[in-house]
């Protein structure tokens, strides 16, 4: 068995540990959200990105993450894998629930299970399913049993939607709305029904989280207002300084996920897959970003990032050793067919539904240049209006397979699915074998890559400003920046 115990009191040694220099007393740290108040802090089960960063510092699940993107203590202090990977055991820490009661094995279990009844139809919930079974074991363990290895099941657990109480109390932070903005601030350890901590108070601060849109947060960043500006995207990024007297303020996290053009009509030109990949072909993924100047940015046309946990290599790029430019003249003499057949002699319309922002001009003027190569008329339209083909731009939970292969879910969509791909992944999810789960794995992919219902570009783009001298940030694959970490007073 695979052991990992880590306890609360290290933890907390380590925040007095930092206590040296600075004191809550020199004011709150100041972090900016992308995004408006509604959304930001949202208490809704389904919330946006930057909502999650502030349900994850105000409640607590099993585990959480930490600003590297790994599995850290919460109301579990240390928890054990057995070797096939399909058990979890968690032994809680001491303390209580926000009513005072005791925190057991049992009425962590109970918790656990109505979160997972609330998240079903969700992606999550798809996610979740390899969950078979969650026991009470003696006194404050918990021991979760899946029906399928997922090597990235702690990861999973550490989302903020799998909080096991939305109460206040949990902590570890709390929160006080003032509009637009809200004060969070640790909670003091007895006050989240642990033991008392001497000196606490020295060894953290508050923190000042504002909802503000991208261009005013990125000015009163570069005004010396704001101390770090979070869930930066590529629509926005044209705003980030990025010379070199601003070196080490603009962070790029080296995400995964889905980056790419959604698939939304299923009429005309887009009613077979033999037409939706002529416009996937057409795409020159090394040229998208050159315009917006972003240095490492990974080109991909797998639906699947590479190099995941379980990945054997088994499914490669699309259309190796075939030029950019015999590419197009297949797609264009695809699509000169189709008009043919439908007595056409203008080039079809699509539209194309983007999101606001300067560099969503930059992408969508270099998408709609290499589709009009092939004989396409791309027309933008508002992000949220009727569309052929809709920017999808979404970062991974966790890193396997499973999560892009879910997000396509036939329940989850309106868009143009895959029945087969989805039965596929309902096999995977009750498959004990590793093996033949990596297997069932790729044929889902395959599936969903030879149907076309995604065109994918490569890499998500998440970018933070951090002002220098700042703690507690660090550029991970999740593009997930923990509220907490950015409260421990540093050296």
């Amino acid at each position: 068995m695979a052991q990992f115990p880590l306890s609360l009191a290290a933890l907390l040694a380590s925040a007095l540990a930092l206590a040296g220099c600075g004191s809550s007393s020199d004011g709150p740290v100041e972090v900016a959200l992308i995004g408006d108040a509604e959304s930001v802090f949202s208490e809704s089960l389904r919330m946006s990105h930057a909502a999650q960063h502030v349900r994850a510092a105000i409640t607590q699940g099993l585990v959480g993450l930490d600003e590297n993107g790994d599995a850290i203590p919460a109301l579990a202090d240390r928890w054990i894998v057995t070797d096939d990977g399909r058990s979890y055991i968690f032994r809680l820490r001491e303390g209580t629930w926000p009513d005072g009661s005791e925190l057991t094995g049992e009425s962590a279990r109970d918790a656990l299970r109505r979160v997972l009844r609330q998240l079903r139809g969700t992606s999550l919930g798809f996610d979740l399913a390899p969950v078979a079974e969650i026991r009470a074991m003696a006194g404050r363990v918990v021991e979760i049993r899946l029906s399928s290895p997922q090597p990235s099941m702690l990861q999973l657990l550490a989302q903020p939607e799998l909080a096991l109480t939305r109460e206040p109390g949990m902590g570890p932070m709390a929160i006080e709305r003032d509009g637009e903005s809200a004060l969070v601030t640790y909670l003091r350890p007895e006050e989240r029904g642990l033991p008392q901590v001497e000196r606490w108070d020295e060894s953290v601060r508050a923190l000042r989280v504002r909802a503000l849109p991208a261009r005013a947060a990125v000015d009163r960043f570069y005004a010396g207002e704001l101390d770090f500006v979070l869930d930066g995207r590529v629509e926005y990024f044209p705003l980030v300084d990025t010379g070199p007297l601003s070196r080490g303020t603009a962070r790029l996290d080296p995400t995964i996920g889905l980056f790419g053009l959604q698939v939304v009509e299923q009429t005309g030109l887009l009613a077979d897959n033999y037409r939706r990949e002529a416009l996937a072909m057409a795409i020159d993924r090394a040229a998208l970003m050159s315009r917006l100047n972003v240095s490492g940015w990974t080109p991909s046309n797998r639906l699947v990032a590479a190099g995941l946990p379980g990945d054997q290599g088994a499914i490669v790029e699309r259309w190796q050793g075939v030029s950019m430019a015999e590419r197009r003249a297949e797609a264009s003499r695809r699509i000169a067919g189709w008009k043919a057949e439908n007595g056409l002699t203008e080039p079809p319309i699509l539209r194309i539904a983007m999101p606001e922002g300067p560099g969503s001009e930059l992408l969508y003027a270099r998408i709609s240049a290499d589709l009009a190569q092939i004989g396409i008329a791309p027309q933008r339209v508002p992000y949220r209006e009727d569309a052929d083909l809709r920017l999808v731009d979404r970062v991974a939970r966790y890193p396997a397979a499973q999560w892009f292969l879910n997000q396509f879910h036939c329940r989850l969509t309106r868009d143009i699915c895959s029945p087969a791909a989805d039965a596929i992944m309902e096999e995977a999810a009750i498959e004990a074998d590793a093996s033949v789960l990596a297997e069932l794995l790729v044929e889902a992919e395959v599936e969903l890559t030879t149907a076309n219902v995604f065109i994918p570009f490569g890499q998500p783009l998440r970018w933070s400003l951090v002002r220098g001298g700042a703690s507690g940030f660090a550029a991970n694959r999740s593009a997930f920046h923990p509220l907490p970490p950015m409260a421990l007073v540093p050296n």
